[in-house]
């Protein structure tokens, strides 16, 4: 596991052993927040690797934690690396869910951006609708045109 607040990667551990005890959680690492320079991240991959997790968990928020993945894994030796943003926060019960409810109908991004305004209005009401239309442009783009010729018997 990578980035998060200490105070939470230690209840996150703590709940993830009790959990699933026969998981082994090999290491657990708070980075700082901000720019890291070249030397802490030289730092950070050396004690992933030498402590060879066969899953790496990053969380630093989207989308700095996909471009900290792309950027490096060709240099982290693990079997499976996933980005999950939050998740760590709601598994250790530092950040609390919206109700089941709001989850069901699919809105838990509008509870999360009236909790946090400041920090998501951006990602929502930018960044994701040029993801969109970038996804959908590409898929596009590379959908394989429908095969119309005749079939031969």
């Amino acid at each position: 596991m990578a980035a998060s607040r200490q105070p939470v990667l230690d209840q996150l551990v703590a709940r993830g052993i009790a959990t699933f005890p026969q998981v082994a959680f090999v290491k657990a690492i708070s980075p700082p927040y901000g720019d890291w320079s070249p030397e802490t991240n030289e730092r950070f991959i050396d004690e992933i690797n030498e402590s060879r997790p066969d899953v790496l968990w990053v969380g630093m928020t989207a989308p700095k934690q996909e471009k900290w993945v792309r950027e490096n894994q060709h240099r982290l030796r693990c079997g499976v690396v996933g980005s999950i943003g939050a998740v760590f926060d709601y598994f250790a019960g530092t950040v609390q869910r919206a109700p089941q409810w709001v989850c069901d109908l699919g809105l838990e991004w509008a509870y999360r951006l009236s909790r946090e305004p400041k920090r998501l209005w951006e990602r929502t009401f930018i960044s994701a609708p040029q993801f969109l239309g970038l996804a959908m442009t590409e898929a596009l783009r590379t959908r394989a045109p429908a095969n119309h010729s005749a079939r031969t018997h």
